[in-house]
């Protein structure tokens, strides 16, 4: 079984830095891309940013030059560097990974419990 654990949220000023980490554990898996959701208050999660093991990455348009994923899958972690914050991107962050059990065909989606991002105007 794949369990996900989030760190680094927290309060930050509008135009804030912050850098979330997730950490995957468990045995006899593989890791295809892993990824963040961003959850605003009332509203439903939506993808903010993935990474594939071959380095390739997605953005959603609104983080775009403001957000960095970055994957090191060997130690089966991915990293957000959030930067220039803005108070639409408060809400609870979510990691996911997207697994593959050896032998097996068919991938998995894993959730982290989420991370809180306060982001005051």
């Amino acid at each position: 079984q794949v369990q996900l654990v989030e760190s680094g949220g927290g309060l930050v000023q509008s135009g804030g830095f912050l850098r979330l980490s997730c950490a995957a554990s468990g045995s006899g898996f593989s890791i295809e891309n892993m990824g963040w959701y961003h959850q605003a208050p009332g509203k439903e999660r939506e993808l903010v940013a993935t990474i594939n093991t071959d380095g390739s990455s997605k953005y959603a348009d609104s983080v775009l030059g403001r957000f960095a994923i970055s994957g090191e899958f060997r130690k089966k972690m991915v990293n957000l560097q959030m930067g220039s914050l803005k108070p639409e991107d408060t809400g609870v962050y979510y990691c996911y990974a997207e697994t593959r059990r050896y032998g097996r065909t068919n991938l998995r989606m894993s959730w982290g419990q989420g991370t809180q991002v306060t982001v005051s105007s």
